[in-house]
């Protein structure tokens, strides 16, 4: 059997007293989409920027592809496949889609002959291309992304990941603020991506969202793995008799 891509054991982080996250561990499979469930301050953001090298672990091991690892900054994550999109998506608006994703990576050309320019064509036909990937309709894409709905902005923000080669993406309430029609986009781009055989960590307090696209669920409370599940064999009540620390006995008689 094939390692799976991500592999995480033992995770702790600690801010003076404060028990961020403690003793963590889980796996995560190529194609996969494991949701990350639990109400405020359970957790989520701490583990998942101590996956992607914002936080560094006091405890605990990272393993992606097989290889135990850690990674001092984001870049090195995102170096190594693995990359987070967090809900301000991190977009410049005033620059267009090609720009996006290409941003800190830019392509450049010789301007007769002589003077560095920017690529502007070639990173907006690479743009339009990976976009198409995703299937989602987009308008010109020399326009400023801040002309785009929000659906639109998730894909140029996945679509940047895509182009990067990441494997692991991290998706921070990437449904959070959007109408239903711009969420059904970005469940719809979620599952193009594990049908695509990345692996999809997704954070998310929209319980209808998280069963639509996740395989597993996995619950955090005050810090702690409080459980996981195959989505197939749970369901809403059992969720969040795990996500308030219900016991399924308190809730019977």
């Amino acid at each position: 059997m094939n390692d799976p891509i991500l592999r995480v054991r033992g995770l702790s982080k600690h801010f003076g007293g404060v028990h961020a996250i403690e003793n963590v561990s889980f796996d995560l499979e190529r194609g996969e989409v494991l949701a990350l469930a639990g109400d405020n301050g359970a957790g989520k953001s701490t583990l998942i920027k101590t996956i992607s090298g914002v936080h560094t672990p006091n405890a605990g091991e990272i393993w992606l592809r097989g290889i135990p690892t850690t990674f001092a900054t984001p870049r090195e994550a995102r170096e190594a496949g693995i990359e987070t999109i967090y809900q301000d998506l991190a977009l410049a608006d005033n620059l267009d889609v090609g720009a996006n994703v290409f941003l800190g990576r830019e392509r450049m050309r010789r301007r007769f002959g002589l003077l560095p320019a920017l690529d502007r064509r070639l990173m907006r036909a690479e743009a339009a291309r990976v976009v198409e990937t995703l299937d989602i309709a987009m308008p010109r894409l020399d326009l400023p992304v801040r002309a785009l709905s929000g659906g639109q902005r998730q894909a140029v923000a996945i679509g940047r990941a895509i182009f990067w080669n990441a494997e692991v993406l991290i998706m921070d309430e990437p449904t959070a603020a959007l109408g239903v029609p711009e969420q059904r986009k970005v469940v719809a781009l979620i599952k193009s991506l594990r049908a695509a055989g990345k692996a999809v960590i997704f954070i998310s307090h929209n319980l209808g969202d998280i069963f639509a696209v996740a395989d597993r669920i996995l619950v955090l409370r005050r810090g702690q793995k409080a459980g996981e599940r195959r989505a197939a064999q749970t369901n809403d009540d059992e969720i969040v008799r795990l996500i308030v620390g219900e016991s399924m006995q308190g809730r019977a008689g």
